[in-house]
């Protein structure tokens, strides 16, 4: 989330990050904040339409994006101790995910195709005892090299709508009191420090286990906060080989965080 917002700043032109200390009572105030922030909506709908297919409209997020960012002048609380950029994309974020998973626009087939995946990478993972190639995979599903890599293009965009839930999924809570939780240590009651440990360690190791070429991506991607697009020209792949094993990735922490979730 903070990368987002340092990336979002530092391509507008704000490196310093608006820190808003005050909640705004007149009409004028929150006009002007929510004008403010405004573009903040377009940069992260077009971030994650990049993830969905094509028929998934960018302006139905943009749409929802709004909401969650009158929501966020609305319930914004300076006391917490939290930035309002922060926050603000936090409700941005959020309901722009609630307005795809009302929308239910993942088909039963693309569904059946990603619940295919994420069993043979659970099994194979559990028997072996540690991540698995992409070729074991594909044997275990009878396929070809090519045929896995256009099961991974189809499922492509379903499996971050469940990594984006994890913490909230993870320790119970709702929006507001994780949001707090996250952001200020003192009031983190030993339970969530304990659970949220265990998913930073099971993420960490996950991640230690990859490829370099894997972490690069991983880097570039969630840190940098490079394109797919971009990602490829800097290291010599196509979009769409860099789509893949993003994809492929995810189902790795995917079975990691199951494993948390079946043990809890």
């Amino acid at each position: 989330m903070k990368a987002t917002s340092e990336h979002y700043q530092t391509r507008n032109g704000n490196e310093n990050g608006a820190v808003y200390d005050f909640r705004p009572e007149e009409p004028a105030e929150r006009e002007a904040l929510i004008l403010k922030y405004a573009p903040l909506i377009k940069y992260i709908a077009h971030r994650l339409a990049m993830r969905l297919p094509a028929h998934i409209s960018v302006e139905d997020l943009i749409s929802a994006g709004a909401i969650g960012l009158m929501d966020a002048v609305n319930k914004f609380d300076p006391g917490k101790r939290v930035q309002f950029s922060t926050y603000a994309e936090y409700r941005i974020k959020g309901a722009m995910l609630d307005e795809l998973r009302a929308l239910d626009w993942v088909p039963r087939s693309v569904r059946q195709k990603m619940s295919r995946l994420d069993k043979a990478y659970t099994r194979l993972q559990k028997e072996k005892g540690r991540p698995v190639e992409e070729e074991e995979v594909a044997a275990e599903l009878g396929l070809d090299l090519e045929g896995f890599y256009g099961l991974l293009n189809d499922t492509t965009g379903v499996a971050f709508l469940d990594i984006d839930h994890v913490p909230r999924k993870l320790t119970g809570l709702n929006e507001e009191d994780l949001l707090q939780l996250l952001m200020d240590d003192e009031s983190r009651d030993p339970a969530f420090q304990l659970g949220f440990m265990e998913l930073k360690t099971a993420l960490a190791q996950t991640i230690d286990k990859l490829t370099q070429k894997e972490k690069t991506i991983i880097a570039l991607y969630y840190y940098d906060e490079l394109t797919l697009k971009e990602i490829g020209q800097v290291m010599g792949f196509t979009e769409s080989r860099i789509c893949q094993i993003h994809s492929k990735v995810i189902l790795k922490l995917r079975t990691q965080l199951k494993k948390i979730f079946e043990a809890g």
